[in-house]
């Protein structure tokens, strides 16, 4: 029986992995593909985003795959290749700060996964807007400099002379990683899978210790809230206050992202923001059956708890007939 072939995507918050991975699968209609979607809090939205398929999907929340909740990952494979499920190939999608050192040392390590499975490559999403300020971070230039794929996403918004010197400065830290550049994390399925690019040995060059059990420690002035609400919010206040929250918070606002519930709108509506860059759409119209929930999750550099919640609290519709 031959190895199940399996993807790592990573890259730092925001750079558009979710993206790549409904593209793949969207792509790969005809395979049976189990998919792992980690998250840096305990709400999970990622897993949400990813498009409806026969796929199977686990959520790994509230850690890093590469520290807090490695462990769940091995037992999360594990369980999957004992239940005898169908697969063709496995999709890790890791937290935007994962260091993907102990995700690789999991696959050479731990039996089951070594005999089972083969890494075909780590596929990293670099955010072309936004690398310059993330290079300076520990996880995005583990991220870069482990990747067998690099893709500059985002092309569009940068010109060709800075695109030209990103990818000089990616090379610098990763020659040996084929880079490619993408809008909307759009790739040609053949460039990221079956390519058989994983290679130890050059892990190796990177960092000889990577086999050696070690902590990973984050930055500790990185970190996450997470709020979930039933009721609806008010869309005029909730977009002024976010608004007003990238004016004074955004360089250190590294991943805004969440499914929100408007009043009055049957479907939700889906939010993401980079920095002070904002982006949403409406979603797919909630079903009678489920809850309906605001969910959203704020991961960066020195965040006011007390403050986040206040803020989302007042943009509640019940507050503004209150008021009224």
């Amino acid at each position: 029986m031959g190895k199940l072939k399996t993807s790592i995507l990573t890259g730092f918050l925001g750079a558009g992995k979710t993206t790549l991975l409904n593209h793949l699968l969207s792509t790969s209609q005809h395979e049976r593909i189990a998919v792992i979607v980690n998250e840096y809090g305990e709400v999970g939205i990622d897993g949400k985003l990813v498009v409806e398929a026969k796929d199977e999907i686990i959520e790994l929340n509230n850690g890093c795959i590469c520290c807090t909740v490695r462990s769940d990952l091995i037992s999360a494979i594990q369980a999957l290749l004992a239940s005898g499920r169908p697969i063709d190939r496995i999709v890790i999608e890791t937290s935007g700060l994962a260091d993907p050192a102990p995700v690789i040392q999991s696959f050479v390590l731990d039996e089951v996964l070594a005999e089972r499975l083969q890494l075909d490559a780590i596929i990293t999403v670099v955010d072309a807007r936004h690398v310059e300020r993330h290079m300076v971070l520990d996880e995005a230039m583990e991220q870069i400099s482990f990747a067998d794929v690099l893709l500059l996403n985002k092309t569009d918004l940068e010109s060709r002379e800075t695109l030209a010197l990103t990818e000089r400065k990616l090379r610098h830290l990763n020659p040996l990683a084929r880079i490619i550049r993408t809008q909307s994390s759009v790739v040609d399925r053949s460039a990221v899978l079956d390519i058989g690019a994983f290679d130890l040995k050059n892990i190796l060059s990177i960092d000889p210790d990577i086999l050696e059990e070690h902590d990973h420690e984050h930055d500790q002035s990185v970190g996450c809230v997470a709020i979930r609400e039933p009721g609806p919010l008010d869309p005029t206040m909730f977009n002024a206050w976010v608004n007003r929250l990238l004016q004074a918070s955004g360089k250190d606002m590294f991943r805004m992202k969440g499914v929100l519930q408007f009043e009055g709108d049957p479907r939700r509506y889906v939010f993401h923001g980079v920095h002070m860059t904002l982006e949403g759409r409406p979603g797919k119209a909630w079903m009678p059956s489920e809850q309906r929930m605001s969910e959203i999750v704020f991961i960066g550099r020195n965040l006011d708890d007390r403050s986040l919640r206040s803020g989302f609290a007042n943009c509640l519709a019940h507050l503004r007939e209150l008021a009224s």
